[in-house]
């Protein structure tokens, strides 16, 4: 165990001690290294070729390749792939012509082919053929005018070149075609980068009329206030609000318009822009529109532009609820409040009219009951927020009863019109009514009553008659029974019988001939009881056959007890 210990010991190297640990005078570092490396590299002479090609050699190698070629272009012209490629091997051998040639005979077989043109006006500018690309360019751009890759190419390499004017007049070229926005605008900054700022304003004027977007009209307003054309900006926008009109306005020219006068610290033009914007855009459309405005107010406006906002906006909201629906007349009614406690009476007065016009559909009562109650708030306004008393009855009496012929407002206008005294209006009113309905009894009751109060007893049988004209009628007894009334308040006894003879013809119920004979017991002339007897007699006979026993029987008890008042004992028998 020891001697293995000793052993090990004897194994470990000593540790070589530093004579002289100060730096070497000379350092040496690892650039230096390397660039000995690479110098030792440059001494070794490269080896020889193994294979040694003569002349004769090359030329059949390309004999064979080029009948490759040539043959797989024989097995599929339309194979453009195979074109380029021939082309790109002789154009690697700096077979220069023999490529242009290929690129030709290509064109022939599909002149159409985007990437065959790119490949063969690389080629030339790779070789630094400028009038060959020049001439393949307009050669492309004539074939393929609506191509925006060419002219893109081409104006880059004119520009390239130096050659500014040869690059504008490849532009001017281009925009006679119309391209899309994307070319305008490189048109415009290639102008910029020679510092053409009134060739771009030009160039933006051709655009906003090709293009009549409202972003390239933003754009244009843009640039003119990018250079400091403040006014130039601002008439550009004006330009642009009645190039677009109220029909086509949107939200995002308002706003960009309203951010430039609020650059130029124009705080009331700002104001109206955002305002005159709000009453002609859609709520769904001017999202940005509020929340630039609320923005604006609350850096800028007080307490009460801020209120108007959240009017405006409760507006919007209404706006569209009732455009979704225009049968929602808790909308309407909403609306109405909201326009009603702030707005001048000529806005009250359109979304009273526009609400009305609303009538409802469907027979159904809690419909007409909402759309009644908006021609009664609409009468109450005029009458006490406008104060006009004429306006109420012209407007808006006068055309909801031509828009919703109600019973109930028939009654309601002509009661007021009698409180007025107004009995002309009254019997215009009238005959409205029954134009409307000519088979409500009550009216024709109505009418004639009020023409009896008025003394015009020759209109009252006039509407009498008319009224018992119609060929259908609701309650037609009440009706007869009215006239009759009339005509013995007014003692009128022969006009009487003459109507109870009428009714007749009708009808020939026991009530009626008892009532014929009360009247001729009533009259109290000389012969009246022997006309009651005489009317009592016909009734029974006319009655002898009657089905109903029942009115039989009432009309013998009525007369019965007519000869027991009256009679002898003769004629009781």
């Amino acid at each position: 165990m020891a001697a293995s210990t000793v052993a090990g010991k004897q194994r470990i190297p000593k540790v070589a001690k530093v004579k002289n640990k100060a730096p070497p005078e000379v350092q040496i570092t690892a650039e230096q290294l390397l660039r000995e490396a690479k110098e030792r590299e440059l001494e070794l002479l490269p080896p020889s070729p193994q294979q040694k090609i003569t002349d004769e050699e090359l030329n059949y190698y390309k004999l064979r390749k080029r009948k490759t070629f040539e043959d797989n272009i024989r097995k599929n012209r339309t194979m453009i792939s195979n074109w380029i490629k021939y082309a790109q091997w002789e154009e690697s051998l700096k077979e220069i012509q023999r490529a242009r040639s290929i690129y030709e005979r290509a064109l022939d077989v599909d002149y159409r082919n985007i990437t065959l043109w790119l490949k063969y006006a690389e080629m030339e500018m790779k070789n630094r053929h400028v009038n060959h690309a020049r001439n393949v360019w307009d050669r492309v751009i004539t074939a393929l005018p609506r191509v925006n890759q060419f002219w893109y190419k081409y104006t880059y390499m004119e520009e390239m070149l130096g050659n500014v004017a040869g690059a504008r007049q490849v532009f001017e070229r281009w925009m006679e075609w119309q391209p899309e926005e994307q070319a305008w605008h490189s048109y415009i900054n290639f102008e910029l980068r020679y510092k053409e700022v009134d060739r771009a304003r030009t160039i933006y004027e051709r655009l906003v009329l090709v293009h009549p977007d409202v972003k390239n009209w933003v754009k244009y307003a843009r640039f003119e206030e990018k250079h400091g054309y403040f006014a130039h900006a601002r008439k550009v926008y004006e330009r642009a609000v009645e190039f677009f009109g109220d029909e086509h306005m949107g939200e995002r020219l308002d706003v960009a318009f309203a951010k430039f006068e609020e650059n130029q610290k124009e705080s009331e033009r700002v104001r109206v822009i955002y305002k005159y914007a709000l009453d002609r855009i859609s709520k769904q459309e001017a999202q940005e529109l509020f929340k630039n405005y609320t923005i604006f107010e609350k850096k800028f406006g007080d307490r009460r532009g801020i209120e108007d906002i959240i009017v405006s906006k409760r507006r919007f909201q209404y706006e569209e609820e009732v455009k979704a629906n225009p049968h929602n007349y808790d909308a309407w009614f909403d609306y109405l409040r909201l326009v009603g406690s702030d707005a001048e009476a000529e806005t009250v007065r359109e979304v009273y009219e526009r609400a009305i016009t609303n009538v409802p559909p469907i027979q159904e009562k809690r419909h007409w009951k909402c759309y009644i109650y908006l021609w009664v708030n609409y009468a109450l306004y005029e009458e006490l927020e406008a104060k006009d008393p004429e306006g109420t009855r012209q407007v808006a009496l006068g055309t909801s009863i031509g828009k919703c012929p109600k019973n109930k407002l028939f009654k309601g206008y002509i009661e007021l019109e009698l409180q007025l005294r107004e009995f002309d209006r009254c019997r215009k009113l009238y005959e409205k009514f029954l134009e409307f309905g000519p088979e409500n009894c009550t009216s024709w009751i109505k009418f004639a009553e009020l023409e009896t109060i008025l003394g015009d007893i020759e209109r009252v049988r006039a509407i009498y008659e008319l009224a018992i004209s119609q060929p259908r009628l609701d309650m037609p007894e009440a009706l007869r029974k009215s006239f009759i009334d009339f005509e013995i308040e007014q003692e009128e006894t022969e006009r009487t019988r003459n109507l109870y003879r009428r009714l007749l013809q009708r009808t020939q119920h026991a009530k009626v001939w008892i009532s014929f004979a009360q009247l001729e017991l009533s009259s109290g002339k000389g012969g009246s009881l022997p006309k009651c007897r005489q009317i009592y007699e016909e009734a029974n006979k006319t009655m002898r056959n009657c089905e109903e026993k029942e009115e039989r029987l009432m009309l013998l008890e009525s007369w019965r007890n007519f000869e027991d008042d009256f009679g002898t004992t003769a004629d009781k028998e």
